[in-house]
């Protein structure tokens, strides 16, 4: 397993998670449990416990009981099950309700990430903010039973404003191929704005966690992907994890056989992680954008192009540290002798020799 740290408190976090859509009554309770099981014997750590029912809450409390200080568990605040389905509240008492049922049916007393849940819509931020949800979170995290803050959103401009609240350690975001280039149904948000996000979640210290990495399963086939082309898990999984910001990647899995084949993505070749024909349903507006996919690799003169690439963009949006870093590069933009090796393979049409000059000016090396 590889690991990614929370800025925000230092959590060395699994760059697979496990998210429980899927994880549900129908493959039984003694199935979720196994799942679980075999996740943490594999090192994920990261476990999202936003499900589509009740049943993975009991299979998770018998999964964790002896190790619960070897999972992060990201709850949340206003996802409802005492239908024994899932439903969504923003009542304050109803959300204090499902919390402490939470918490018993998992056999814990406390939270890691506490999660504003499924915050769409800046009414449903003013609304977390005024109803007191927020305020119950945060008297929690002043007891030590939420370690960390979040949410979960689909739409940049809320997670914005609630970046601007200046309360948030993580950020649960859906980030695909589809939905970045403005194809689906939560595709909210310009190509730009998306990726501004990314950068502004780096450049504060706030981790991202992703959902709907396959896009609910339509880039798995070519007869629903928006592309009409399907991309495998892997695909998805290296796009998500090559983003700013990105710390995990959570997909849903029904059992341990899924479970094995993602866990699949640690062993895979770069070849089979490689994204790079995306470059070829990029819309106008995303062409010439750097997306750090080191497709351009290998560089004649051993720079790391998507890296330098990276720590520019990201001392451009505000990362202070992004200029040593990119200071300590063994290579910098100013060893490149401008060959064009990376300008004839980047997919994304990036006039990277020019953009080059661009870096070495703007670092000064």
């Amino acid at each position: 397993m590889e690991y990614r740290k929370l800025p925000h408190g230092g959590e060395q976090i699994s760059v697979i998670g496990l998210g429980n859509s899927s994880l549900s009554a129908e493959v039984g309770e003694k199935e979720i449990q196994a799942t679980v099981e075999m996740a943490l014997e594999n090192g994920v750590n990261y476990f999202d416990m936003a499900a589509g029912d009740s049943a993975p809450f009991m299979a998770y409390g018998r999964a964790l009981s002896g190790c619960r200080d070897k999972a992060y568990l990201q709850v949340h605040f206003g996802a409802d099950y005492h239908t024994g389905k899932y439903g969504w509240t923003q009542d304050l008492e109803e959300i204090k309700r499902s919390i402490d049922w939470q918490l018993k049916s998992l056999r814990t007393d406390y939270i890691d990430f506490g999660f504003i849940h499924c915050v769409d819509e800046l009414a449903d931020l003013e609304t977390a903010v005024t109803g007191g949800a927020l305020e119950y979170i945060q008297a929690l995290k002043a007891q030590g039973v939420v370690r960390h803050i979040g949410l979960s959103s689909h739409t940049p401009a809320v997670v914005e404003k609630a970046l601007d609240l200046g309360l948030v350690d993580m950020v649960m975001f859906s980030i695909n191929p589809a939905y970045d280039y403005r194809h689906g149904e939560y595709a909210y948000g310009q190509v730009d704005e998306r990726q501004a996000l990314y950068r502004r979640c780096e450049a504060e210290g706030v981790g991202i966690s992703v959902m709907k990495a396959f896009s609910g399963g339509q880039l798995l086939k070519k007869e629903t992907s928006p592309f009409h082309q399907a991309l495998t898990e892997y695909q998805c999984i290296q796009y998500a994890l090559d983003k700013p910001g990105v710390l995990t990647v959570l997909p849903g899995v029904r059992d341990r056989k899924d479970l094995k084949r993602i866990l699949g993505f640690l062993q895979a070749t770069a070849e089979e992680r490689d994204y790079s024909i995306l470059g070829s349903f990029a819309p106008q507006d995303a062409s010439g954008v750097c997306v750090y996919c080191n497709h351009c690799q290998p560089c004649p003169m051993g720079l790391d192009v998507g890296l330098i690439n990276k720590y520019y963009d990201l001392s451009r949006a505000g990362d202070t540290l992004a200029r040593d870093h990119y200071n300590n590069l063994e290579k910098t933009a100013g060893d490149c002798v401008s060959c064009g090796h990376c300008d004839s393979r980047c997919p994304f049409r990036v006039a990277q020799s020019q953009r080059m000059e661009e870096i070495k000016a703007y670092f000064g090396k």
